[in-house]
């Protein structure tokens, strides 16, 4: 599964220099954690979060108070490729304590996977998952090639022809399916063998 197939879209961002106002609204009336901060050109700059709106509305001390998301954004933002393994973003996610992160593609921000876009695609029922994985198949040797079993987000296919190559892109094909946490595939014969 790849973060392209998770990630929400189309992007929800600020410029830099909106206001942090502007930027508190936007999360707020949306239901965000946090926002990229888009150049001109659709680049990431940086990230504004809520942590990042409130750090300095109720200061300990006096001082001047940043009015700019510029002044305030995270920087630099990490991001990951449409292309990165989902099993790695949830990783940098979960170990950088983040709740987003921007998905970039040819430099531009195309989406943004959040832990709400993860957590609902480990919750897809088995039924669909199964229905997914036939619908990637059927292009890849026909309806009736492929048998698919889904338990707790874990796919066996069983492939009725023996090809080691065929079976490696089925399993490579099963594990794109959002959802899918383990996939593999095994030759009829083998299958019925119980090895």
């Amino acid at each position: 599964m790849r973060a392209r197939d998770v990630m929400s879209k189309p992007v929800l961002a600020v410029a830099p220099d909106a206001t942090v106002k502007e930027a508190a609204d936007l999360l707020v009336h949306h239901g965000f954690t946090a926002l990229p901060v888009l150049g001109e050109q659709r680049e990431l700059l940086g990230v504004v979060s809520e942590a990042d709106l409130v750090a300095d509305r109720f200061p300990v001390q006096l001082g001047p108070t940043a009015q700019l998301v510029s002044e305030v954004m995270t920087t630099p933002a990490r991001s990951v490729g449409a292309e990165a393994d989902m099993a790695d973003v949830a990783r940098l996610m979960l170990g950088g304590h983040t709740r987003s992160v921007p998905v970039t593609e040819g430099g531009q921000v195309v989406g943004v996977v959040t832990r709400h876009d993860l957590v609902r695609a480990l919750a897809r029922d088995d039924e669909a998952l199964t229905r997914d994985i036939q619908r990637r198949l059927a292009f890849f040797g026909g309806q009736g090639r492929w048998t698919v079993e889904v338990r707790n987000g874990e796919a066996l296919v069983i492939d009725q022809f023996d090809s080691a190559a065929d079976r490696q892109v089925a399993t490579v094909l099963a594990q794109t399916v959002p959802g899918v946490v383990k996939a593999r595939c095994e030759a009829a014969t083998r299958a019925e063998s119980g090895t």
